[in-house]
């Protein structure tokens, strides 16, 4: 009996010891108490083991395609996942290792897994991989803070911000701290707009901001850069001068910049409504092909948050192709053509004041606009890295532009002017343009010493032709009394040919590491030969000419900008001082009707002033100095009277002075890591010499009416104060994010009115609020509200003071359910508060979008929707535009409410990152890979 028992222990204790060394490590990652435990047949570590195991979504459903990478101190692998999940290392030397789980849409997953090293087989607990939107990440593998302040560029880290999968880059940046992105892909950041996207350091299809974000998949970005941009020569030279412009640089993924990605949209409504697009992009490191197409009919106007745009139905579309790759070894090109028709129907209502110390006049206006535009651009870059101490770069570039307009409006006036205005106005416009840039650099074998220089051409041919067609009714004071009914009916032709030219040289001496001379020579020439012929067209048809409304004139004005600079860069400082000398000279010469000319030089000295402080990486404050001179248009400086208009006859004055522009700027930016805490803020003074204003001067016509006549003259006296702010707090890992926006402005401007000098006041204040909360998977809510003052006072007698109160409530969201949260039920809705306006415009739309879809397939790549736009049709909103003597209300309504059915298809297909000699390609700052 105790040789039974005896066998059977035996027997038992080896089921154990083989079940447990089947099991292997995986598990926990952490092994357990028995798979370390060592019995007493055991030699010791095997040389190679085999691990396997099985990737999983949050439903549960085994994920083909899922990348499976293995990193030990003796082994890196990489395999894939098979049709059922599973995925197989064989060969492993180390039972110590990372494993790193990866696939599109979803978060990386990182495990270290401390394993028996004694066992052949390692079976791993699943991988459950979670949709990037509200993935936590098992283990942080990356200390890097959500957002880096760099001297001109603001960096922030994409993988913070999470989105849900096959979403697009504006819905990423819209998360980000200072962002703000509007319906129609404008970007604004703190307060500035951005005017051109690039991907990877190089301008994306032209640099259209709205094609870029509304297109590029948001999944391949790495990282979102907004650039203080002071153009090429400053970014390789570091000499900045001028303002910058705001870019938007989106720098991809390393394993997602070797493939495809494509986007195709169609959509078909009611009301002759439809929306479709197709987009395809093709990456290999820095070689690209884009190609977007949209043809588009939608509505203009209030389509949530805090309302604007424009009355009316756009109707767009045109195709749109990149290319960006390498000529030879050392010759790079970035190419792109736009072609885009725009269509707009607008119908407009507005009523408001003229202002004058004679009195008041007010105004109603009605009109029906049809405006249709078409455009041609061609850009083209090439670059030539001749060697290491060499560079050239050429940059040619062509557009086309076509507008063609027609206006039916009637304009009623009362008060001190009293006359009604009904007709017709027709226009065709084109607009060829032919530009060039040439700019070389020369390194010296001295570090930091270089100079460069900079050729440019810019020559634009515009020609427009304006019929009028009006019915003008003269009354003989307040009274409805007809003192003159009057037919207008005329022929405008205008040529406008204006040619720039600009060089510029700079050179940079070092004179210690940290400090240097810099020297800039501009010279900027423009010159505009304007020629404009008026006829009278007679009942019958025929046109004659009218010498006394024609003007043949020439004038030009060329700048230049003498520059010397001190520059000392320290680790924690930037400081730049110097000065520049402006020396501008304007020539003017009319032809028509002898010959008159005119003859003007100005000189300016601006001192140059920049100072950074960089606490770190996250916080950074900065204040500069500019100023630039800007020369008067062709109707200001023309030397005759141009009555192409009768009602309103322009006298131009030849003795204009350029006015000149001086600015300071001050900016600060923290964000504190821990806190997940940004605040951001600037802040501009700016002030005008010998500003360019009107003085508007009552007149009587020949049967004793009044009527506007407008003179220009040169007045100190216009400057203005404002700034902005950003504060923004996430909480429990971005789930709740808070965003505070703030903007004032301040603005004294100063005009004429019948040679009496006028003096406007203007406060514009504008405060927003807008949470982003999404507590679960299947909650998003986006509550806003804001409050803008808009006020205006006028030292003119007889002037009106003006206060606009706008309270905007708004709200979007989504919410999603079925299996694997497969469908989306997404709303927004708007409600605007206007006071202070007329009460014939006084309005308060309530709009409310909404719209269900489902996602197909598992990749979830094909969605299916139905939307309903305006459901309640109350799309209307007022704008207020307010000049230093007149105030204009405007209402637009739009036929909005309409229904639309769309599918869309996302696929994608990448390789992993761009590879040299079997190594993966370093990368410079703005993403672009280094050959």
């Amino acid at each position: 009996m105790k040789k039974i028992l005896l066998l059977l222990f035996i027997a038992t204790l080896g089921n154990i010891t083989y079940a447990q060394n089947r099991r292997g490590g995986g598990g926990n990652g952490n092994g357990n108490f028995q798979q370390q435990r060592r019995s007493k047949d055991q030699k010791g570590p095997l040389p190679f083991r085999e691990v396997l195991g099985v990737v999983k979504d949050t439903a549960g459903k085994k994920m083909e395609g899922a990348t499976v990478k293995l990193v030990s101190a003796t082994d890196s692998m990489v395999t894939s996942t098979g049709p059922t999940g599973k995925y197989t290392f064989r060969s492993v030397k180390s039972a110590t290792f990372v494993i790193t789980v990866t696939s599109i849409g979803f978060q990386t997953v990182v495990r270290k897994m401390l394993n028996n090293d004694e066992s052949r087989s390692l079976e791993l607990d699943p991988f459950i991989l979670k949709p990037q939107s509200h993935m936590l990440g098992e283990v942080v593998v990356n200390g890097e803070p959500s957002i880096t302040y760099k001297t001109d560029t603001v960096e922030y880290r994409a993988s913070d911000y999470k989105v849900r999968p096959n979403a697009t880059v504006d819905e990423l940046i819209k998360k980000m701290e200072g962002v703000e992105v509007a319906k129609d892909g404008t970007v604004t950041h703190q307060g500035q707009a951005v005017v051109k996207a690039r991907l990877n350091g190089k301008d994306y299809i032209g640099g259209d901001v709205a094609q870029a974000i509304q297109n590029l998949p948001a999944d391949i970005v790495e990282k979102i850069q907004i650039i203080d941009d002071y153009g090429d020569q400053a970014a390789r030279t570091g000499i900045k001068d001028g303002d910058p412009q705001k870019v938007l640089n989106i720098t991809t993924r390393p394993d997602k910049s070797v493939g495809n990605t494509g986007r195709l949209n169609t959509g078909i409504g009611s009301d002759d409504r439809y929306d479709n697009r197709l987009f395809f992009q093709r990456l290999n490191g820095n070689e690209q092909i884009g190609v977007i197409g949209s043809f588009v009919n939608t509505v203009n106007g209030v389509t949530g948050g805090s309302g604007g745009g424009s009355g009316g139905t756009t109707k767009t579309g045109g195709p749109n192709v990149s290319y960006r790759g390498y000529l030879t070894k050392k010759i790079q090109i970035n190419a792109s053509y736009n072609y885009n028709f725009r269509d707009v129907n607008s119908i407009n209502h507005s009523d408001g004041q003229q202002f004058s110390t004679l009195g008041t006049t007010n105004f109603i206006r009605n009109s029906n606009a049809q405006n249709d535009n078409k455009t041609h651009r061609i850009n083209l870059e090439l670059e030539y890295n001749i060697d290491s101490a060499n560079y050239l770069k050429v940059t040619p570039s062509f557009s086309y532009t076509g507008a063609n307009s027609s206006n039916t409006s009637q304009y009623f006036r009362t008060g001190l002017i009293h006359q009604d205005i009904a007709g017709i106005t027709n226009s065709n416009n084109t607009v060829p343009t032919y530009s060039g840039i040439v700019f070389y650099q020369h390194l010296f074998k001295k570090p930091k010493r270089n100079l460069s220089l900079q050729l440019s051409y810019t020559r634009a041919d515009n020609e427009t032709v304006n019929g009028q067609d009006n019915n003008i009714i003269y009354y003989q004071d307040s009274t409805d009394h007809v003192l003159k009914d009057s037919l207008v009916n005329r022929y405008i032709s205008r040529t406008n040919l204006s040619k720039s030219f600009r060089t510029s040289f700079t050179y940079v001496e070092p004179l210690s590491d940290v400090s240097q001379l810099e020297f800039n020579a501009q010279v900027n020439s423009r010159s505009y030969d304007n020629q404009a012929y008026t006829y009278n067209i007679d009942s019958a048809g025929r046109r004659s000419l009218v010498d006394s409304l024609s003007n043949v004139f020439k004038y030009s004005f060329t700048e230049t900008r003498l520059a010397l600079n001190y520059r000392i860069q320290e680790k924690k400082y930037n400081v730049s001082l110097g000065v520049t000398a402006v020396p501008t000279v304007l020539d003017g010469t009319k032809i028509s009707g002898g010959v008159i000319s005119t003859h003007r030089n100005d000189f300016n000295l601006i001192p140059i002033a920049r100072f950074q402080y960089v606490w770190s990486k996250q916080e950074r404050f900065s204040v500069n100095y500019s100023g630039s001179p800007q020369e008067p248009s062709f109707n200001q400086i023309q030397p005759v009277r141009d009555e192409s208009n009768p009602q309103n006859p322009v006298v131009g004055n030849p003795d204009l002075k350029p006015s000149f522009s001086n600015s300071i700027n001050f900016q600060y930016n923290n964000y504190l890591v821990d806190s997940k805490f940004n605040v951001s803020g600037n802040a501009n003074i700016s002030f005008i010499k010998n500003k360019i204003v009107t003085n508007t001067v009552q007149i009587a016509d020949t049967l004793g009416a009044l009527k506007n006549e407008t003179h220009y003259i040169n007045l100190d006296g216009s400057y203005s104060i404002g700034g902005n702010y950003n504060i923004s707090k996430q909480f429990d890992d971005r789930k709740y994010n808070l965003s505070l926006n703030g903007t004032i402005q301040y603005t004294h401007g100063v005009s004429m009115s019948n040679n009496i000098q006028n003096f406007t006041t203007m406060w514009h204040y504008n405060e927003r609020f807008g949470p982003q909360i999404n507590p679960n998977e299947s909650i998003e809510i986006n509550p806003y509200v804001s409050y803008d003052v808009a006020k205006s006072f006028f030292t003119l007698p007889h002037s009106v003071n003006t206060n606009i109160r706008t309270t905007a409530l708004a709200i979007d969201g989504k919410f999603y359910f079925l299996e694997g949260r497969t469908a989306t039920f997404g709303y927004n809705a708007s409600k605007n508060f206007v006071t202070g306006v007329s009460q014939n415009l006084t309005r308060n739309p309530l709009v409310i979008n909404a719209y269900i879809e489902n996602q197909f397939f598992r990749k979830r790549n094909l969605t299916i929707s139905f939307q309903v736009f305006d459901i309640l049709k109350q799309n209307n909103f007022v704008n207020q535009v307010t000049t230093e003597n007149s105030v204009t209300n405007t209402l637009s309504n739009a036929q909005s409410r309409y229904f639309m059915l769309s599918a869309k298809l996302n696929l994608q297909k990448w390789s992993g990152a761009p590879m040299r000699h079997g190594q993966r390609m370093k990368r410079r700052g703005d993403g672009s890979f280094i050959e």
